[in-house]
C-alpha cells in the first residue's frame, strides 16, 4: 500500500454517511443498506488517489446487540460492495464501547482520530473528516480535521442544531463532499 503521506485521507463516519441511518442499530450484513451514491462516491474517491478510512462508533457490540464477528461480516459486506464498484477502503477502526463506558475512542472524543493517525503514521490536521452528526464533526475538530457534515442519516437535524455561525462545510451527501474533494485534488 502506498504510504498515506503519498496521498490525501479522507475519513468517513459509517452510518448515515455511507449507509442509512438506524435508530435500532444495523445488526446484521442484510440490515446494511448503502445510501444511493456513496459507493460510487468511495469509488471515485480511490481513483483518485484518496485514501478513504472509516471511523465509526458501533455501540451495538458494547450492548450486547450483535457480536464483533457480526460487526466484521458487515463490514466484509461493505468492503466488497466497494469493491466491486472499484472502491477501496484503507481501514476501518470502530469503537465497540457503549456511550457510559467514557473510552477515548467513542467520538466526539478524539480516540478513533488518533488512533488513524498512529496506523497512518500522520496528522489529520486539513484532512477532510465527513459524518453526519455532531460527535463526528467535534471528533474532526479535536484533531485539527477539516470537518465536513452530509445531509444525509442525521446531517439535516444536526445543521438545525449547529445553527449560524458554525465553521463547517455542508454537502447533500457524501457524493457532493467527494466531488468538490476531487475537483480540488485536480487543482493541485
Amino acid at each position: 500500500m502506498a504510504s498515506a503521506t503519498q496521498r490525501r485521507l479522507v475519513v468517513l463516519d459509517r452510518d448515515g454517511v455511507i449507509n442509512r441511518e438506524s435508530q435500532d442499530f444495523i445488526r446484521s450484513p442484510d440490515e446494511w443498506v448503502p445510501l444511493p451514491g456513496s459507493i460510487q462516491a468511495i469509488a471515485d474517491l480511490t481513483r483518485a488517489g484518496f485514501a478513504v478510512v472509516v471511523a465509526s462508533n458501533q455501540s451495538g457490540v458494547g450492548r450486547g446487540l450483535f457480536t464483533a464477528d457480526t460487526l466484521a461480516a458487515i463490514h466484509t459486506r461493505m468492503t466488497r460492495t466497494l469493491e466491486a464498484a472499484g472502491g477501496r477502503l484503507a481501514g476501518i477502526f470502530v469503537c465497540p464501547h457503549r456511550p457510559e463506558d467514557a473510552c477515548e475512542c467513542r467520538k466526539p472524543r478524539p480516540g478513533l482520530m488518533q488512533q488513524i493517525e498512529a496506523h497512518f503514521g500522520v496528522t489529520l490536521r486539513g484532512q477532510p473528516a465527513i459524518g453526519d452528526s455532531r460527535r463526528d464533526l467535534e471528533a474532526a475538530w479535536r484533531v485539527g480535521a477539516r470537518a465536513m457534515l452530509v445531509r444525509t442519516g442525521n446531517g439535516v437535524e444536526t445543521e438545525r442544531r449547529l445553527g449560524a455561525g458554525t465553521a463547517v462545510e455542508v454537502f447533500t451527501d457524501l457524493a457532493a463532499a467527494a466531488a468538490l474533494l476531487i475537483a480540488e485534488n485536480e487543482e493541485r
